[in-house]
């Protein structure tokens, strides 16, 4: 038998995160910075959410708002959806996205039923998307899916009458990963929310935007907010980084994009640096790793007050060594993903107040 050693400070009572470090204080600098109104969160009531593309500027702040007085008022939030079913469908491997969701859906009160593995299903025997939706409209009120198909999202919306939410669907988009990044970085800079912003920050994007979903999806939303962004800088190896049509309605949209291969040398110049390197290749493929070269870590040339977001789980690109520094905002970035999801969750089904 192995004996371990107990550290005893491991034992004293645990506190919630303190507020002045990795971001845990902003939700309130952004409730400060932005006026409320739920207006522009009518139309998505009762509305499928599949792709980035289907929000505004508008209703993403006012999404971000909603999710900070979730955030700032974790105690004394009402439950709204007792009595509501969650269909959490995982079709794919997944931590901090499923279980986000069902924390955000817990949160507001109410009950599901979760589906990890597809052969458990009547899919393994043969039933068609179709069916399964059909079915899902009797036994739930609203359905999160993550499926390694692009198209598995959209075949089951043909037969749903209640909301589908996409949760990652192949390499096609993430969208409500964008939202947690963009909670994250309004956070940060609340001016960005603003409709005459007092800040242009520089953003780099070290990813492959035509093979990563969440790379995908942040840029979209990013344009909605190209007025407060200086630019964007794609840094990758990648032969072809955008995939056809994808940099043009970037730039159509107001963003301005570079792409540089040159971490080290832009570093020193960016005032947040959004990092991934693990992308879904499909069934039966697994995951692969891109751009595997780029990594941060405490001794990389970084901005002082310069913030790292990451949508977890890492790898070797992101150390540990920044894990205790300022520049770490990629926990907070997790931890707020809980409560943007519960603002989209209670606008879609029309229970925020």
């Amino acid at each position: 038998m192995v004996k371990t050693t107990l550290d005893p400070a491991l034992l004293k009572p645990l506190d919630e995160p303190s507020l002045d470090r990795m971001g845990y204080e902003r939700p309130r600098a952004l409730l400060d910075a932005t006026d409320e109104d739920l207006a522009s969160l009518l139309d998505l009531v009762n509305r499928p959410v599949v792709s980035a593309r289907q929000f505004d500027k508008a209703q993403l702040v006012q999404l971000c708002r909603v999710a900070a007085r979730y955030e700032t008022k974790r105690q004394n939030v009402s439950q709204p959806l007792t009595g509501r079913i969650l269909v959490s469908a995982f079709y794919e491997p997944s931590t901090r996205t499923r279980l986000s969701f069902e924390s955000a859906w817990h949160r507001l009160g109410g009950d599901m039923m979760s589906i990890t593995d597809p052969s458990s299903t009547g899919i393994a025997k043969g039933e068609s998307l179709f069916d399964v939706g059909e079915m899902l409209n009797a036994y739930g009120d609203l359905v999160v899916l993550r499926d390694s198909h692009e198209s598995h999202v959209y075949e089951m919306m043909k037969a749903l009458r209640i909301p589908i939410v996409n949760a990652g669907n192949g390499l096609d988009e993430h969208p409500t990963q964008a939202m947690a990044d963009i909670y994250a970085l309004l956070k940060w800079q609340p001016e960005l929310a603003m409709s005459a912003p007092g800040c242009r920050v520089h953003i780099g994007v070290i990813g492959v935007p035509a093979r990563m979903r969440t790379v995908r999806s942040l840029l979209i939303m990013l344009a909605q907010f190209a007025a407060g962004i200086a630019k964007v800088t794609v840094i990758t190896d990648a032969d072809a980084p955008f995939s056809e049509g994808q940099l043009a309605e970037l730039l159509a949209a107001g963003l301005k994009v570079e792409v540089t291969d040159a971490l080290d040398a832009v570093l020193p110049e960016l005032d947040a640096v959004y990092i991934n390197a693990i992308a879904w290749t499909g069934e039966g493929k697994g995951y692969e790793e891109l751009g595997v070269r780029y990594r941060l870590s405490a001794d990389s040339p970084l901005k002082p007050d310069a913030i790292v977001l990451h949508p977890l789980a890492r790898g070797a690109e992101l150390d540990v060594s920044l894990d205790d520094t300022p520049h770490n905002w990629y926990f907070a970035q997790a931890r707020g993903a809980v409560f943007i999801r519960m603002a989209l969750l209670s606008a879609i089904l029309k229970t925020f107040s």
